[in-house]
């Protein structure tokens, strides 16, 4: 294969996929990414899902290289704080380990069995570490490896600055800052080459839009439309801070923490070397000096030690949808040139590495096939997207809050997708399982949607039970309360061991 592929745009969708594309072909594929020298990235914080470790491993990014130079930090779920009632010790987690043997085990029953115990430490043991503070495995684990599964926290600007430095250096990507000024289009529609200010025309046989929003080819080039999500995704504004720790000494949170307010929701991302916080809301529902206020209060009940005239607080804002199309002709969107509907569950990146993934899987042979692999990533995108406005939906449906506008709105009947509708019905009579989705890859499987479904208090009926060994059963659930008893004494906290690896780093085997 000698093709030549151009990708416009930086950042983490487009250093991500170029590393993704270029590790794979090995110089059999020539790749030039082209990004605005004016373009700084947002770096308020974000994260990864579990995915991350096998991307970056199959790039041949070390993990101690990573999170060294993108002050990351180890992310083992979400903690869902004030979403259900509002009220003192109301929170539920999502953690990344599935629980144990979920699709043969009814942990809806043995929930319902075992009084207060919250659904996430019914059926695991990751969200009661996470209380605790303890880290996802030891130093002496190797690379990418944990007893605990684990994406990260990292910072936006370093992350897609150590990306662009392996392209370059290490796997051959050709990096041209320049303003792309117009696009030449063919008589049968295709681009033919993108004009860089300074570099002239570009020419290429894929052209991989990671433009951002703005989305310059797909959107604004090729007329592709965009499906507004705002019916179901009511928020549109994002005001974000970064915070310092108190010292040294303050534990990193190792589970994104968001919290539900008056007019939306703050995240709190625990970095290894600050806190990223931000304030998602409807401007519908909030001016923005509401939303700043809210902030600030959140950051004085958490970072007391913050003074108000240090903080500079940023504006963005949302707008939720994603493209009719994400591959047509020969031009396919990555990153939020494809869509976006809000930081919650943090798929975004979970996109990019899925995008670049099937591009790579998939690359055409030929422009006849091109046009077969664009139907086939449509259908999967389409159908993901999809998935996502509807789990994103969920954590707002369940919720009994009435307390502002905002909450009556985000509840609203007419405000739930179709599908989201039926499977609810669904689940009054039993609890999620595998058959209720369709994909080998789902982006969120059935465990999921019932840390979130009963995180929230959702309850099935009680005549539904699924068979099990009750004597295996017994057996499993012992064997998972001694593995808590003996990681609660061999984890460090998050704190620990990332200092620890910052100055010895992970074993590579």
């Amino acid at each position: 294969m000698n093709k030549k592929i151009v990708i416009v745009g930086g950042g983490t969708a487009g250093w991500l996929t170029a590393g993704v594309l270029a590790a794979e072909f090995a110089g059999g594929v020539e790749i030039t990414l082209i990004e605005s020298p004016d373009v700084n990235p947002i770096g308020v914080g974000e994260g990864t899902w579990p995915t991350m470790r096998s991307t970056l491993k199959r790039i041949g990014i070390s993990e101690t290289t990573f999170l060294r130079e993108c002050s990351a930090s180890f992310k083992q779920g979400s903690k869902f704080v004030g979403w259900r009632t509002g009220e003192p010790n109301d929170f539920y987690y999502h953690p990344f380990s599935l629980p144990p043997s979920f699709n043969e085990v009814d942990y809806h029953k043995l929930w319902c069995e075992s009084g207060d115990v919250p659904f996430d430490q019914v059926a695991g043991i990751q969200s009661r570490l996470c209380e605790l503070g303890l880290a996802p495995k030891t130093i002496t684990v190797p690379e990418y490896a944990g007893a605990l599964n684990y994406g990260y926290h990292l910072n936006a600007g370093k992350f897609a600055a150590l990306l662009q430095r392996h392209c370059t250096e290490v796997l051959g990507v050709k990096h041209l800052l320049d303003h792309v000024v117009s696009v030449d289009l063919g008589d049968n529609g295709d681009i033919d080459a993108v004009v860089a200010e300074n570099n002239g025309r570009l020419e290429a046989y894929l052209f991989i839009d990671c433009s951002g929003g703005r989305s310059l080819l797909l959107g604004e080039c090729l007329g592709v439309g965009f499906i507004k999500c705002d019916q179901y995704s009511i928020n549109d504004s994002a005001l974000a801070v970064q915070l310092p720790y108190a010292d040294d000494s303050e534990e990193v949170a190792s589970t994104t923490i968001a919290t539900a307010q008056e007019c939306g929701w703050t995240w709190d991302i625990g970095l290894a070397s600050r806190r990223g916080v931000g304030y998602v809301y409807s401007s519908a529902h909030s001016s923005q000096d509401q939303a700043a206020d809210c902030l600030q209060h959140y950051i004085q009940s958490t970072a007391p030690h913050v003074s108000e005239q240090n903080i500079n607080i940023r504006k963005f804002d949302i707008r939720p949808g994603y493209r009719e199309r994400f591959w047509h002709k020969n031009c396919v969107a990555v990153g939020m040139a494809a869509g976006f509907i809000e930081p919650l569950e943090a798929s975004a990146l979970a996109l990019v590495e899925l995008s670049a993934a099937m591009i790579r899987d998939e690359m055409p042979e030929n422009r006849a096939q091109m046009d077969v692999v664009a139907n086939k990533f449509n259908q999967v995108f389409q159908y993901r997207w999809q998935r996502i406005v509807e789990f994103l939906k969920l954590h707002y449906v369940l919720s009994e809050r009435r307390d502002t506008e905002y909450w009556r709105d985000a509840v609203s009947e007419n405000a739930i997708p179709g599908e989201l509708r039926e499977k609810l019905l669904l689940w009054r009579s039993r609890p999620p399982y595998l058959r209720d989705f369709m994909q080998v890859e789902e982006l969120f499987p059935a465990a999921s949607y019932a840390y979130v479904l009963f995180g929230m208090g959702f309850v099935s009926s009680s005549d539904f039970s699924r068979k099990s060994d009750a004597a295996k059963l017994q057996q499993m659930l012992r064997e998972e309360q001694k593995k808590f008893l003996n990681y609660q004494k061999a984890m460090p906290g998050n704190r620990e061991l990332l200092t620890s690896i910052a100055q010895y780093g992970l074993s590579k085997v």
